[in-house]
């Protein structure tokens, strides 16, 4: 994953860049010429381990930066490794550096959930000014490794063999996607952490290896997953967009600031959304809508040139509304009938350094299908809703068809990038976000 980002809005209120600055040139001589020392020192580190990144997924089968746009039209879409069988696949787990050992992780104990939630706290992803770390719940976790069909030893984690301690994660779940007109049983893979003292340990290549193994032994060959660095190489990239709910503590914790001539009062006001939703007939989803919404879900995502293909089971998990988890919402028509979806998830962070505040509330936007409602109408009293729970952002990328809507919604342009990535499947040419109906938790 790669989700945290910032956001700042321009005089029109449009988000833009925080990239960080130069250094300040009031500075003397000496003291810029060892903040370039200690940039350029920064740079090379990124770049060795960047080459190691790369040298590992040039044996995996994946798509390569070498493959350009005519030779891709010539390979064939489909799998990249010839077919195997389960008794092909290696019997044994590999081998960890000296010190260290697997660990399944199960969920469903409240101690080994903890040690998980501290480990992701304090080591998975954050923002490139170290300002904002996820913050995973443990209800959320459970939320998201445990749908239909999940397997126990696909939660596997690696701890110190003396103390016990875990020190780096990797998941996954089970999922029916489609790849163009392809349907694939694959795994979604998430959650690769490893400690941040542990880094040079090359802990993460032997994770991605092992749960490919386990994965395998099930007699499934194909993943999707995603995360915001470049790798070998991405079926598609999005763009996060980000819409204020709470402008005044976004702009107290650094997340936004206030635009060039714009004072908070301005903002604020820039910002308001209606006390009320629009839509008649929206309310909280329930058991008895499932059906429905998996028809919604059905007909909407087959638009899509990579999107899964949910079961009745699969819908009622991951939208079935769970306090500080998962919100979603349906809109009933006069006769019953279910005609709109709307549902985003909440994945907050830990603002880190701030004395006032200590968490960021965040919605990420999650499956939404406007067949009847204006998809803009739905989306606002989404916003509506959000801001009614007590978040502070909005977000969302633009896939599905988002677009339509972000501008006008006063969402700002977010300094993160999403790629997508399919392991073990071609396709020949890079999708563009809104060809893609696929959200990864």
């Amino acid at each position: 994953m790669g989700k945290s980002q910032k956001e700042k809005p321009d005089e029109n209120g449009n988000a833009v860049s925080t990239a960080p600055k130069a250094p300040d040139g009031a500075a003397s001589s000496g003291q810029r010429a060892l903040q370039e020392q200690m940039i350029q020192m920064h740079l090379r580190s990124q770049q060795e381990d960047m080459k190691k990144t790369y040298a590992f997924w040039e044996t995996q089968p994946v798509a390569q930066f070498t493959e350009d746009a005519s030779t891709s039209q010539t390979l064939e879409e489909g799998p990249i490794d010839a077919p195997k069988t389960i008794a092909d696949v290696r019997p044994e787990p590999y081998n960890l550096p000296a010190g260290f050992e697997w660990s399944t992780c199960d969920v469903n104990d409240k101690k080994t959930v903890e040690e998980v939630y501290q480990l992701l706290t304090m080591n998975y992803v954050e923002d490139d000014d170290n300002m904002f770390r996820f913050k995973y719940s443990q209800e959320f976790l459970k939320w998201a490794l445990q749908p239909p069909g999940w397997q126990a030893d696909w939660v596997l984690g690696v701890r110190v063999s003396g103390s016990r301690k875990l020190v780096a994660f990797i998941t996954g779940v089970p999922a029916s996607m489609r790849a163009r007109q392809a349907t694939i049983s694959m795994v979604e893979i998430n959650f690769l952490c490893v400690h941040k003292k542990l880094r040079q340990k090359r802990l993460a290549p032997v994770l991605i290896k092992e749960i490919t193994r386990r994965v395998n032994l099930r007699g499934i060959w194909q993943a999707a997953y995603t995360a915001g660095v470049l790798l070998p190489k991405p079926v598609a990239t999005a763009q996060y967009w980000h819409r204020s709910l709470n402008p005044k503590k976004l702009i107290s914790v650094g997340f936004s600031r206030l635009a060039p001539r714009m004072t908070m009062a301005r903002t604020l006001k820039l910002f308001k959304l209606p006390e009320q939703t629009q839509t008649p007939g929206i309310r909280p989803l329930e058991e008895r809508d499932v059906e429905q919404v998996t028809e919604l879900l059905r007909v909407y995502l087959a638009k899509f040139e990579l999107a899964p293909e949910f079961t009745k089971e699969e819908v009622w998990h991951y939208l079935e509304p769970q306090e500080g988890v998962i919100d979603a919402y349906v809109v009933e028509g006069p006769d019953g009938t279910v005609t709109d979806l709307a549902s985003y998830y909440t994945l907050p962070s830990t603002i880190i350094g701030n004395t006032q505040y200590d968490t960021l509330k965040a919605a990420f936007m999650y499956y939404t299908v406007a067949a009847k409602t204006p998809l803009p109408q739905l989306m606002q009293d989404l916003l509506v809703l959000a801001l009614r729970k007590g978040h502070d952002v909005f977000n969302a990328l633009d896939i599905f068809d988002n677009e339509t809507f972000l501008k006008d919604l006063k969402f700002g342009i977010g300094d993160g990038r999403l790629r997508y990535y399919l392991y073990n499947w071609r396709l020949k040419e890079e999708l563009k976000a809104e060809q893609i109906g696929l959200v990864l938790l």
